[in-house]
């Protein structure tokens, strides 16, 4: 049946409203963080930025489920192209959650929720994160997430609440050499590619409004986070998705830059642990010592699906090396000590956290998000919901050929058909091991 979408020539278009059916949603866990703390007698109802998207979805899940009593909690996001309903759906229908779309950027937007929520507590996840599409399409990163963040310091401060914590990245301090210390929260930012910049562009806005207003901020700088419910743009879901079609492993450049890898239920208790035990006016560096390289995780991925990879022939049977970024940090490196004096540590290690991520992906990665096919080739084009490959942009029709879409939209029967194969196959799979 075709859609109502309308998109142009060669693209998907896909839908963060999607709902995944009834059978296959009753298999899917629901995943938290394991904290619990005594609540917050100045908080009451939590508004929490792209709280469709990965990281928040999470966090969403963790406060709604964990204080029930406490906390009423809003998810506000503008549902584009890497967010879901999916992520938040077991919590439709809980008294103390809310679904609020609306985009960051937009005054309106902002002031509306803040006033019908009576929000006095402000979660600010919200952001364009993908370094990739930052190389050709800075202007949204610079829109989103300084304009964006801009926009929400104002209107917190017009509504006045009683804490604004906002999430950034360790990419604010630039590469680190290697043998060289851990980063402290109190070291120079040196962002190298236009994603970064702008994040620590929008970390020197919030830095101004709480030496100009004395608004009650906190940032938080993480390493780079994994696990399950993440948009397979990233690397992790990515490199599984692509194994399961038994495609090849898609490596930048040489495979060597390392970064540090935190798990999405750790980062949850580390934005628990700073919410109820941090102090306004502070950044916290949310940090672990797991530190692996593009090519490792080639390997331990391969491990998990059972593909040979000890020498180099076996290896090109599963990857192949592609044109790197226009610049590649080679690694980042941050010292957590500062949160682990509020009793926050890292509970679970990769190959742990790696393990349960393959198997929701082996079960919900086809499904989840829609037709990611296009999002699995190298250097995939976004604009809002629509997604091209790059070589598909490059040769794409003009903006007034606009075409009718059907089995590129979400919904199509062609892609139904397809993802339900896939997901056979993974279920085969996964019962098997």
């Amino acid at each position: 049946m075709a859609s109502n979408v309308r998109h142009r020539r060669n693209s998907t278009v896909l839908n963060p409203r999607s709902y995944l059916t009834e059978d296959l949603w009753e298999q899917a866990p629901i995943l938290t963080g394991t904290t619990h703390f005594d609540p917050r007698d100045d908080a009451r109802n939590i508004l929490v930025t792209g709280g469709a998207g990965f990281i928040a979805c999470w966090f969403v899940r963790h406060l709604t489920l964990t204080y029930p009593d406490h906390y009423n909690i809003v998810s506000f996001d503008k549902l584009d192209y890497c967010a879901t309903l999916n992520n938040t759906r077991v919590l439709d229908g809980r008294a103390n959650f809310t679904f609020e779309q609306g985009d960051i950027t937009s005054p309106s937007d902002v002031r509306r929720v803040l006033r019908k929520h009576q929000i006095d507590t402000v979660f600010h996840f919200a952001a364009q994160s993908h370094v990739d599409l930052s190389f050709g399409n800075s202007y949204q990163f610079t829109n989103t997430n300084v304009y964006g963040t801009h926009v929400l310091l104002e209107r917190a401060r017009e509504h006045g609440i009683s804490r604004f914590i906002h999430i950034s990245t360790d990419e604010v301090y630039g590469d680190v050499p290697i043998g060289a210390a851990d980063l402290s929260e109190t070291s120079i930012l040196a962002p190298t590619n236009p994603y970064s910049a702008s994040k620590a562009a929008a970390e020197m806005m919030v830095s101004a409004y709480r030496a100009s207003f004395k608004l009650p901020l906190i940032t938080v700088r993480a390493n780079n986070v994994y696990g399950p419910h993440q948009f397979p743009e990233k690397i992790i879901p990515k490199f599984i998705m692509l194994l399961q079609r038994r495609r090849k492993l898609l490596v930048h450049g040489d495979g060597s830059p390392t970064r540090r890898y935190l798990y999405a239920g750790d980062i949850v208790d580390a934005l628990d642990t700073i919410f109820h035990k941090g102090h306004v006016g502070q950044i916290y560096n949310i940090a672990t010592t797991d530190e692996i390289s593009n090519t490792d995780i080639c390997h331990k991925l391969l491990d998990l699906f059972k593909l040979p990879h000890a020498t180099q022939a076996d290896l090109e049977k599963s990857v192949q090396y592609t044109e790197d970024r226009p610049f590649n940090d080679q690694r980042y490196a941050t010292d957590g000590t500062k949160l682990a004096a509020l009793g926050w540590q890292p509970k679970t290690g990769f190959d742990d956290g790696l393990r349960r991520t393959v198997e929701w992906y082996r079960r919900f990665g086809e499904v989840w998000w829609g037709d990611i096919s296009r999002v699995l080739t190298s250097f995939p084009v976004v604009e809002g919901t629509e997604i091209w490959t790059k070589e598909e942009h490059e040769a794409r029709a003009s903006d007034d050929e606009v075409l009718l879409g059907d089995d590129s939209a979400t919904g199509g029967t062609t892609w139904t058909k397809k993802a339900s194969e896939h997901l056979q196959e993974a279920d085969e799979g996964f019962h098997k091991q």
